[in-house]
């Protein structure tokens, strides 16, 4: 049920938070640790970012803090949710918030949907877990989602199979799926990916409008810092399993502090003016079994010192902003200093 929402209250008052949040793989006697030390607050009508690299570890978070990561999988730290740590819960306590209090969209919905369940069912089955809704009741409610969420002929639609559709149409079901549980918290895993440009464009603006008219948090997981940049109020970097640098996303969109940040913006192309090669950053992220001691960017880094292969980074705010980098040469990143690199490391002719 839509409520109005509240911005300053929005921007105060964390409706899911990780505290140091540490997400491991058991193989054989042994942990591995591949998500480290988050802390991570999201509030309500709030829009994160969470971007890096394939294998920084935004997506494992997510699935792990909601029990969904498998077996081998185990965490520590606390997963607050309303103040209550839902880590603490047991599997029949969490099933009613996975998809209730937090929703989840992920990348491919054509795996993610039963191929062979009608879309009516299957949007049926998250509203009688999370509304206690049946019958004629629950189909007329999932009609309602599908119009909702923008799909033409929402009643025929109920009685059609997920092949029937397009996979625009239903990454659309998902997200109604999504909202059947009238969700405080969404989590959209590369909600676009494989889409076309304009059916991206529609999603997009499909969740800006369900978070606006709902009050609902959005944690948006992309590699698209242009998508990030147009709906994200704030972004959280991640490289191999660490947070690097976050803050508010024009700030740090407009004045990066990490040297990983700044690659991943001096790979974008520019629209104006003349062509430029773009300079991607050299080498691959580490396997969290073979990271390097010290900060993990480190090999990758051009401005790396003793003092960065010696020890990790801690994350430290450096603006009045909230802004916040885990790194030792913070103190060299003036506005001269970051605008100089970022001319030499984007700008090079074609």
């Amino acid at each position: 049920m839509p409520y109005p929402l509240d911005r300053s209250v929005a921007a105060s008052v964390p409706v899911l938070a990780l505290e140091n949040f540490t997400v491991s793989v058991r193989t054989g006697a042994h942990a591995l640790a591949i998500v480290q030390d988050l802390d991570i607050s999201i509030a309500r009508g709030e829009t994160l970012g969470i971007v890096g690299e394939s294998g920084c570890g935004k997506s494992i978070t997510w699935l792990a803090a909601l029990r969904l990561a498998g077996d081998k999988v185990a965490t520590s730290g606390r997963v607050l949710l309303h103040g209550q740590d839902i880590t603490q819960l047991s599997e029949r306590s969490l099933a009613r918030i996975r998809g209730g209090k937090i929703g989840m969209v992920f990348q491919d919905p054509t795996s993610s949907l039963d191929p062979v369940q009608r879309i009516g069912r299957q949007i049926g089955e998250s509203l009688k877990l999370h509304q206690g809704l049946s019958g004629s009741a629950a189909r007329a409610e999932a009609e309602r989602l599908l119009d909702r969420v923008g799909i033409a002929d929402a009643q025929a639609r109920l009685d059609q199979y997920p092949h029937e559709l397009s996979g625009g149409m239903n990454q659309r079901v998902m997200i109604a799926i999504a909202l059947a549980g009238q969700p405080d918290i969404l989590v959209a895993d590369e909600p676009t990916t494989a889409l076309d440009a304009t059916v991206q464009a529609q999603i997009l603006d499909l969740l800006r409008d369900i978070g606006r008219d709902t009050g609902m948090g959005l944690v948006l997981i992309s590699h698209d810092l242009g998508v990030i940049a147009d709906m994200c109020e704030r972004v959280a970097v991640m490289y191999a399993g660490r947070l690097v640098e976050t803050g508010p996303a024009t700030a740090l969109l407009a004045m990066p502090r990490h040297p990983y940040t700044r690659g991943l913006i001096a790979a974008l192309p520019d629209l104006e003016g003349p062509r430029m090669r773009l300079t991607p950053i050299q080498g691959t992220v580490s396997a969290p079994d073979a990271l390097p001691p010290g900060c993990a960017f480190a090999p990758r880094c051009l401005m790396a010192g003793a003092a960065c292969r010696r020890a990790i980074p801690a994350l430290t705010q450096v603006s009045d902003l909230a802004h916040s980098v885990a790194c030792f040469r913070n103190d060299a990143f003036t506005a001269t200093a970051v605008a100089e690199q970022a001319r030499q490391l984007s700008r090079i002719p074609a």
